[in-house]
C-alpha cells in the first residue's frame, strides 16, 4: 500500500469514542447490565462516625436515577459491551 492510500475499512469506520477515565473508575457494570457506585461518605472524618456506619459504606449501590444512568452511558460509551475473546 502506498502512503496516502486507506483502506475501506478505515474509510467506513467512525471516530472512537473517548471514556471519561474518572467515570471508569467511580463505576462498575454488573452481569445483568446495572451500574453500581460506592455509598459517599467514608473519605474522612471516619472517627466521629460509628463502625456499624463504616461498614454499611462499604457496600455498593445502583445508580437508581435514570437520568444519572444515562449520563453515566454517556460518559463510558463501551460500558456493557462485551468483547469476544479469540
Amino acid at each position: 500500500m502506498l502512503h496516502g492510500e486507506t483502506t475501506l475499512a478505515k474509510e467506513a469506520s467512525m471516530p472512537k469514542m473517548k471514556t471519561h477515565k474518572t467515570t471508569a473508575k467511580r463505576f462498575k457494570v454488573t452481569a445483568s447490565g446495572k451500574i453500581r457506585r460506592m455509598k459517599i461518605g467514608k473519605s474522612h472524618l471516619r472517627r466521629k462516625k460509628p463502625s456499624r456506619v463504616l461498614r454499611s459504606l462499604d457496600k455498593t449501590v445502583d445508580v437508581a436515577n435514570s437520568g444519572n444512568v444515562k449520563r453515566v452511558k454517556r460518559l463510558m460509551p463501551y460500558i456493557g459491551k462485551k468483547r469476544k475473546r479469540g
